[in-house]
């Protein structure tokens, strides 16, 4: 494929990052197949006779004529765009995929090579940068003492490849010191998307209290403007902008200041009457199988728990349940299990990182939301999480398992035991890991490779 004939659009970031549009190189594009559904809903004519009037007319005035200026939102529905967003804060990714819809993929702390990765620094001052790279420094360090204290730990079996061997123990060592890693530490996404999402997306982000979100939103919508005139490029109203503005920078983060002692039941909504009704549903389920969505109707409930940054990360991408963005703050402290983690020779090291890092960033003199750029993604924080029962089986069976990170198993695991002592008598079963503390090698053959 020759990309030079390929209309990919670009738009700088301004901390250095890009926003890219992708052109795959379609006759028929995204606006163009928008516009044969739409058409294919209106006339009997068939897709054939829609082909002409698409060749004889083209989609644009279709597109900013119905989409755009008549509002027939579901239009927008119809076409779909990828957009790589590249060169962004961890904090910047979690508001981008915090969105019910959201489909893409997030570059792993597993994958990203830390030793020259950029941490954005909105503070714009060397004393900021010297925070971000005390962080980097201990990461780098201490990546080899603990790759060889995870091997005295879970020495190789003789059966056990020593190329699979090495890259699971060399995820584990990853999944430990992400703790560390501030959430300033830049990172790539990709969003696959309908046109009407991005545009209802980017209207609540350019409201975000976070300036590079805002930057982000703007970027977002020159290019995808520029890719698709036709479908962008929305009326803006003051009533509207004034409400998403006030409630984003109100209610975008979850600050609680109450600490959750355990995995609690904050609501339950769930309809016992309804649920013996679907008991032969509920128990005959074979393994490896999602409950019927139909049973969404039997109500949600709510959790509450305390979960490190760097775990929310990965239980934010079960779409299927609301969670609010908690703020990152080291109020409630650094979660336990990345010292037990770390090798005894360095623990001391890292608790005087800790305390020094916390009062460096409290000198930055910063708002909430813009210090969360300095601090390690270990800390722990307040997390609420609301979801009907499908969804709810869906998560614990997914992260109640040996291959998720220890700090979400242990909620997963959790959760999957008040979902068992309040349904199994309705006939709820639940197929779980019978032994999600072992270490398993498996976790080395979960990479993706470019074979030769």
């Amino acid at each position: 494929m020759k990309d030079i004939d390929l209309k990919h659009v670009r738009v700088a970031l301004k901390n250095g990052g890009e926003i890219f549009v992708l052109d795959t190189g379609a006759t028929i594009t995204p606006e163009s197949e928008a516009m044969l559904q739409a058409l294919h809903s209106r006339s009997v004519g068939g897709i054939r006779h829609h082909l002409e009037v698409l060749k004889e007319k083209g989609p644009e005035k279709f597109m900013s004529s119905f989409y755009v200026g008549y509002g027939h939102k579901s239009i927008g529905d119809c076409g779909t765009v990828t957009i790589f967003i590249e060169g962004v804060s961890m904090l910047a990714a979690k508001a981008v995929q915090d969105w019910a819809l959201y489909s893409g993929q997030e570059s792993s702390t597993r994958y990203i090579d830390f030793s020259s990765q950029k941490f954005i620094n909105p503070a714009g001052n060397t004393d900021g940068e010297n925070i971000l790279e005390k962080w980097r420094s201990f990461y780098l360090k201490s990546l080899e003492p603990t790759k060889v204290h995870l091997r005295n730990l879970y020495p190789k079996n003789e059966d056990e490849d020593e190329k699979i061997y090495d890259k699971a123990i060399t995820a584990r060592a990853f999944d430990i010191l992400r703790g560390f890693l501030p959430a300033g530490a830049s990172t790539n996404l990709t969003w696959h998307t309908n046109l009407r999402q991005a545009a209802d997306k980017i209207a609540v982000l350019r409201h975000h209290p976070l300036e590079e979100l805002r930057d982000i939103a703007e970027c977002l919508e020159k290019a995808l403007f520029e890719a698709y005139p036709s479908s962008f490029g929305h009326k803006k109203y003051d009533t509207t902008e004034e409400y998403n503005m006030a409630w984003s920078r109100e209610n975008t983060y979850f600050n609680l200041d109450k600490e959750y002692k355990d995995v609690e039941v904050l609501r339950d909504c769930i309809d016992l009457e309804l649920l013996k009704e679907n008991k032969g549903v509920l128990e005959t389920r074979p393994i490896k199988t999602e409950l019927p969505k139909y049973l969404s109707e039997l109500g949600t409930m709510q959790f509450g728990f305390m979960l490190d940054f760097g775990s929310f990360r990965d239980i934010q991408r079960h779409r299927a349940v609301t969670q609010r963005m908690p703020l990152l703050t080291s109020k409630f402290g650094f979660n336990p299990w990345y010292f037990k983690s770390i090798p005894p020779s360095i623990r001391d090291e890292a608790q005087l990182l800790i305390e020094s890092q916390e009062e460096a960033v409290s000198k930055l003199k910063l708002s909430k939301v813009d210090s969360q750029y300095y601090l390690a993604m270990g800390y722990n924080l307040p997390n609420r999480l609301t979801g009907n029962l499908p969804s709810l089986v869906y998560l614990v069976e997914l992260r109640a398992t040996r291959f998720v990170h220890p700090t979400l198993q242990r909620i997963a695991i959790r959760m999957a035991s008040i979902l068992e002592e309040k349904f199994s008598r309705f006939g709820l079963a639940l197929h779980l890991d019978k032994d999600p503390g072992r270490f398993d090698i498996k976790r080395g053959e979960h990479d993706i490779t470019i074979k030769n």
